[in-house]
């Protein structure tokens, strides 16, 4: 994030107490992952917050905030599209899927053998971490995460992963090496948008209602 610990702990506290609504306002239990998504994003600021007072480096802290921003995104995302969609709207979600699958393998697999570290630079954090393939790895991870929005059926979800696409170039020109912190940030607030998207979900249909036939005499 940008600015400063303070900017990211009030920004991360109140994209969780809006990730907090967001969950009891859940209707259908397969909306769930993508509500609790501003909750997850929320923490992962206040963890960055954290970072911020470490001064960087190589701690507990970074490597908290990388596990979060790096494989569990793409994990997250397309599985919380796919929990929320209909039935018939899956099979076209299971690229994205599969994608961010395969890309937190490898995110996760070079977070396990290699260190990541941060470092603060003016009014922004980098985080640096070894990875093979960099630009293919940031392929699918947007792949997995704008790309599942994108390709949702629900507007509000698109809307969301206009924003969050549009974001990641503005991030990638303004802060090259600062790109995953920036956005990260950007997707945070943009996921405000899921609090609107919960609550105008429709509630699940009953279904047929049965009346028992009385017994004859």
């Amino acid at each position: 994030m940008c600015w400063s610990a303070t900017a990211d702990l009030w920004a991360g506290l109140g994209i969780g107490a809006v990730g907090a609504a967001s969950l009891a306002s859940v209707r259908r239990p397969g909306d769930a992952p993508l509500a609790a998504l501003p909750l997850l994003l929320g923490a992962h600021q206040v963890v960055e917050a954290a970072v911020w007072h470490a001064g960087g480096g190589t701690g507990p802290a970074t490597l908290a905030w990388a596990v979060i921003a790096l494989p569990l995104l793409p994990l997250w995302v397309p599985l919380g599209v796919l929990a929320a969609a209909r039935p018939a709207d899956r099979p076209r979600l299971s690229v994205p899927l599969a994608t961010g699958l395969a890309t937190a393998a490898v995110l996760a697999h070079r977070l396990a053998t290699r260190p990541v570290s941060a470092e603060i630079r003016g009014h922004t954090l980098g985080y640096a971490v070894d990875l093979p393939y960099a630009p293919l790895v940031l392929a699918g991870y947007l792949l997995a995460t704008v790309g599942a929005l994108l390709l949702a059926r629900d507007r509000l979800l698109r809307v969301l992963g206009l924003l969050t696409g549009l974001g990641a170039g503005v991030c990638a020109l303004l802060w090259r090496t600062e790109f995953v912190s920036t956005w990260c940030a950007l997707a945070a607030a943009a996921s405000l948008l899921l609090l609107a998207w919960v609550r105008g979900r429709p509630k699940p249909d009953p279904g047929p209602t049965v009346t028992p036939r009385p017994l004859s005499s």
